[in-house]
């Protein structure tokens, strides 16, 4: 299994804004932080603001900060605001489909026992869990 970009960023977005807390930080900031688009982070930002876990401020000295404490974001709760869907497969063919071996096959339950012990995992860290060594953090990034 692999996170989309969005989640990624997602991720590191809130990240970025947990160190730097209580201090605003931009997009432009995060983008240069990370070499990522601003463009794809302008979404990612928005989302996570309209989802309560950013609080925006727009104008001259606006940007974001954290509306929640780092030990009250689960990474699960941002992982599954950025992909598409908990299921890693569904049994259409090309033209929506369904599978021939759907009424015997197992994969599909499998995959889904997997995926749920994937977010099962997730939602025992919180953004707190990734920023502990903060100020090794700060000096890697160089904030």
């Amino acid at each position: 299994m692999k996170l989309s970009a969005y989640s990624d960023y997602a991720i590191r977005v809130l990240m970025q804004t947990a160190l730097r807390s209580p201090q605003r930080l931009t997009v432009a900031e995060v983008a240069l932080t990370f070499g990522i688009s601003r463009h794809h982070l302008v979404k990612v930002v928005h989302d996570l603001s309209r989802s309560g876990y950013l609080v925006t401020q727009r104008g001259i000295g606006g940007g974001f900060t954290l509306a929640r404490a780092p030990k009250n974001i689960r990474l699960g709760d941002i992982v599954r605001l950025g992909e598409e869907s908990e299921t890693v497969i569904d049994c259409f063919d090309g033209e929506n489909h369904l599978c021939r071996l759907l009424p015997v096959c197992r994969l599909k339950s499998v995959l889904d026992e997997a995926a749920a012990a994937f977010f099962a995992v997730m939602d025992r860290y919180t953004l707190a869990d990734l920023v502990k060594q903060q100020s090794k953090m700060r000096a890697v990034l160089g904030l």
